[in-house]
């Protein structure tokens, strides 16, 4: 029963994952369908990441419902936001679908968690997250290549549908398989954010947000990259795409495993570290295609490895508001996200070329490691697993 409530989890994951990063792939053929920049292509990135922010706050209010019937609405705004982005006629109406479509992102993350934690043995937390969060990476391994595919051989508009498709069938799985749970602890509206009176889970959050926005800044336009500057074709993009997933998926089964046997800060912070590198070796060298992608494979491993560790610290240092706590991670991410993909953005409108972005990176994703360094000297091992 636990594996099957913990992968009916990951199939809100995966949904939600392939809603956020399927954008990637397909923003050359939104461009064009819309008649607009790859640059204003990129806002829909930005439009998602956003909704992710605001839709955080939504647990604020929910915080006296049963954890499944939070999980059961929020299914459903997976639903309704990915079908209104599939019917957009134009570039506003695209944007308001994945601002929708956001909405529910961090909050069905901030309670996934939750639930996985209670769900999991003793001290196999970070695990249960990362099976969790496992959804996210399998999305890019598998959902997000075959989004790319059908977006280039038939309409991006199918891939919205597809997203739209799983996230009805994740509503049955989760009334099926979720048990129900209590209530968290009441300690009302205002007591949910004493945790923040802390500099810990701001250091979290900080390193998340800089360190995401770092690999952002890149991966926000790697399709033209690929093709522009390593020399893929877009046929292959969609298999270099399956290899970016599985570089996630490796990095999210390690990040988890790494978690619970070390201190998660030290091995984010390493993590980050390895990422800054990686960007820069990006930079120097996206004109040798094989290396372009080899790199790539070690940021999304890196993407994905930081998840568990980031989500369970932040578990851990936000006593009495575990539900915006575990939330925030992903505004944060979500947050580095907008900010990356912005200035990824500013620099292709200012043609300095495709590789660039993953330069400005750098100087993002080294404050993140930073932040981490910080947390780990200062926090590291006060708080509590849940």
């Amino acid at each position: 029963m636990l594996l099957k409530s913990l992968l009916s989890l990951s199939l809100g994951t995966f949904a939600l994952g392939m809603a956020e990063f399927s954008m990637m792939g397909i923003l050359p053929d939104v461009a064009v369908s819309l008649n607009i920049s790859i640059a204003q292509a990129g806002h829909f990135i930005a439009a998602y990441a956003i909704g992710v922010c605001c839709g955080a706050w939504l647990l604020v209010l929910s915080y006296r419902l049963p954890p499944k019937t939070i999980l059961l609405s929020l299914s459903a705004l997976i639903a309704i936001g990915n079908i209104l982005a599939a019917l957009s006629p134009g570039y506003i109406t695209l944007m308001v679908a994945r601002f929708i479509s956001g909405l529910p992102h961090g909050a069905y993350f901030g309670i996934g968690s939750i639930v996985a934690t209670k769900l999991a043995p003793p001290g196999r937390s970070a695990q249960a997250v990362a099976l969790m969060i496992a959804g996210m990476t399998v999305a890019n391994l598998i959902g997000v290549p075959v989004g790319t595919w059908l977006s280039l051989h038939l309409s991006w508009r199918l891939v919205f549908t597809l997203v739209a498709v799983v996230a009805i069938i994740l509503v049955f799985t989760l009334r099926r398989f979720i048990p129900q749970m209590d209530r968290l602890p009441d300690t009302g509206i205002l007591g949910q954010f004493c945790f923040l009176k802390s500099a810990a889970p701001w250091l979290i959050l900080a390193a998340t947000m800089f360190g995401n926005g770092g690999i952002f800044c890149w991966f926000s336009y790697i399709s033209p990259l690929l093709t522009q500057v390593s020399g893929f074709s877009g046929n292959q993009v969609s298999l270099l795409m399956v290899l970016a997933g599985a570089g996630m998926v490796a990095g999210n089964w390690c990040g988890g495993r790494l978690a619970d046997r070390y201190t998660p800060g030290q091995v984010a912070a390493g993590l980050q570290g390895l990422a800054a590198a990686a960007l820069l070796l990006i930079f120097l060298f996206a004109s040798n295609s094989w290396l372009s992608a080899i790199l790539m494979c070690v940021c999304t491993f890196c993407l994905f490895a930081v998840s568990a560790p980031q989500q369970l610290l932040l578990l851990r240092h936000s006593p009495g508001g575990a539900l915006l706590g575990a939330a925030s991670v992903q505004m944060a991410f979500n947050l580095g996200n907008a900010i990356g993909s912005y200035n990824g953005g500013l620099a292709i409108s200012h043609h300095w070329g495709y590789q660039y972005p993953a330069l400005l990176g750098v100087p993002l994703t080294l404050i993140g490691c930073a932040c981490l360094l910080w947390f780990h000297r200062r926090y590291e091992n006060q708080g509590q697993d849940i």
